[in-house]
């Protein structure tokens, strides 16, 4: 009987895996949302979704080991990155266009719209030209001098209490998982009051505060 089990058991999993995808990516259901919780690019998709006040379905995947990548999200997104949405006949495959289909109305049910312009443009170039790169030196080869004055610089330019102002934008989904990683592990300048408050202030709104995982990833 043990045997039995043991040959069916490939099968099983296979029908269990069958169903769980064609379950959820089944016609006529919400924005569908493949996330793995540790990620900042997922989470920055994520802050956005709950920021936008849209409704949606999480299904949180293994991206390493013997449980990693299920084979239907590879058929989705063939790269096997996350964050991926999903929406009506549209797959969004990248943290960075996820936010532009966001703010763009493209999601139905959303009571918020994110603002998206040329000002959070250009502090989601930074965080992914600038903030990105030079925060992964400081963790890895101990480049921290660079890292603190990128931040004193940044600071100048926070609006508040949003990063564009009074309302949340793409710019703050994009800027706080890095920011937020960044302060966890090394805090910020005393100088930098501006993305303290801007941090604090994220950090008290359910988006946001949704998202923070007790185990999270860098971005590398």
């Amino acid at each position: 009987q043990q045997q039995h089990l043991l040959t069916l058991f490939p099968l099983i999993i296979l029908c269990v895996n069958f169903f769980e995808s064609n379950y959820f990516f089944a016609a006529g259901m919400t924005v569908k949302f493949v996330t793995n919780k540790m990620c900042p690019y997922a989470q920055k998709a994520w802050i956005a979704l709950e920021a936008s006040g849209c409704t949606y379905d999480l299904q949180e995947i293994s991206l390493y080991g013997a449980n990693g990548k299920p084979s239907w999200f590879l058929k989705l997104n063939p790269a096997g990155t996350v964050p991926v949405i999903t929406h009506k006949d549209d797959v969004v495959p990248d943290s960075e266009l996820i936010l532009d289909y966001i703010a763009n109305g493209n999601v139905e049910g959303g009571t918020v719209q994110l603002e998206n312009g040329a000002e959070s443009m250009k502090w989601r170039n930074v965080i992914k030209q600038q903030l990105a790169p030079i925060g992964k030196r400081a963790v890895l080869a101990g480049e921290q001098a660079k890292l603190m004055k990128l931040l004193q610089e940044m600071d100048a330019d926070v609006q508040g209490p949003y990063l564009c102002g009074e309302n949340v934008s793409t710019a703050d989904c994009a800027a706080f998982p890095f920011l937020w990683r960044v302060n966890t592990e090394f805090g910020l300048p005393q100088e930098c009051e501006n993305l303290s408050a801007w941090l604090k202030h994220c950090s008290a709104n359910s988006a946001f505060q949704k998202t923070v995982q007790r185990n999270w990833w860098w971005w590398w």
